[in-house]
């Protein structure tokens, strides 16, 4: 059995479908067949119930956890080798902190580190998640607690809490007045934007959903363009929303009977033993100074710069 039998079988395992597990991996579905046939012949049995739905058989159960401990050794290797060849850190973040968090650190520390290759890799939670699970990224900016069922274990080395206002364009913002009732904020808004800060949004912003006239889902960017264009109003973190507050393109509501929203997120690795590579370490206490700038910090893990 090689590495990528290994990497496969856990991607169907995880996707529950050849075809889907083919796309994430980038080969053909006959590939994917041909490689967990040949891991079938190596272990001695069936891994999969084939049919409508792909299902674990006893065999496949048995064998899930050897093949993904075998899978974290064999990543662990790789990448043991690719930073004994050159220097190499890669961090994986929830795509809203790449500019207020990760951009101004990552700038500082390579300045000090020239001849580092930095890997900065977004999405949403659940992608950052997995980049943590397969060893994709040594750091990660993902929201807090996680609860993902992949990542049983991490260690955060900071918690930043920040607050969501509610915002709307300056005419918008005016028709509603300064401190209205948080339902007839909504009632004269032309729709209501649910941004998904959370992993599993509180109770309150579920109320809210359902009690808005209109909803509309949407990332971050076209959101803000939308609330900025008057056409609707939402809550938003705070740093992407701080250069339209401050240019007044955006104008913060804050309605009398609703008890402001925050979200937390930290910096997490999956083992305190990686803060051992100088560069990492480094790394990650300048995302953590930066996150001083505009967040509370409710938690800070990280020993000291090396040399002082």
């Amino acid at each position: 059995m090689d590495f990528d039998q290994l990497r496969t079988f856990d991607r169907v395992v995880r996707d529950g479908s050849f075809t889907r597990a083919a796309a994430r991996l980038n080969v053909t579905q006959a590939t994917v067949s041909m490689r967990i046939k040949a891991l079938e012949d190596a272990v001695g049995g069936a891994l999969f119930l084939r049919g409508r739905n792909v299902r674990l058989t006893d065999v496949g159960i048995s064998f899930l956890p050897y093949c993904r401990r075998m899978l974290g050794v064999m990543q662990e290797a790789r990448e043991a080798l690719k930073r004994a060849e050159r220097g190499r850190v890669a961090i994986g973040t929830l795509s809203t902190m790449i500019m207020p968090l990760v951009s101004r650190a990552l700038l500082r520390f390579q300045r000090r580190h020239a001849g580092v290759d930095v890997i900065v890799r977004d999405g949403r939670h659940t992608h950052v998640a997995t980049m943590l699970h397969e060893r994709e990224v040594d750091l990660a900016v993902m929201c807090w607690p996680n609860i993902d069922p992949l990542l049983t274990h991490l260690e955060p080395l900071f918690v930043l809490r920040e607050d969501l206002p509610l915002v709307a364009a300056p005419a918008v913002a005016e028709r509603i007045g300064e401190a209205p009732d948080m339902l007839e904020a909504l009632r004269l808004a032309p729709r209501f934007l649910n941004l998904r800060w959370w992993q599993i949004a509180p109770a309150r912003m579920t109320s809210l959903t359902l009690a808005a006239p209109a909803c509309v889902e949407l990332p971050t960017e076209p959101g803000r363009y939308l609330v900025e264009a008057g056409e609707g109003i939402g809550f938003f973190v705070r740093s992407s929303v701080e250069a339209s507050l401050a240019a007044g393109r955006l104008v913060e509501i804050r309605p009398a009977d609703f008890e402001p929203l925050t979200r937390d997120i930290a910096l997490v690795v999956q083992s305190r033993k990686s803060l051992e590579q100088e560069m990492l370490l480094d790394f990650a206490l300048e995302i953590a100074d930066e996150a001083a700038r505009f967040g509370t910090i409710l938690r800070r893990d990280l020993p000291p710069r090396p040399g002082i």
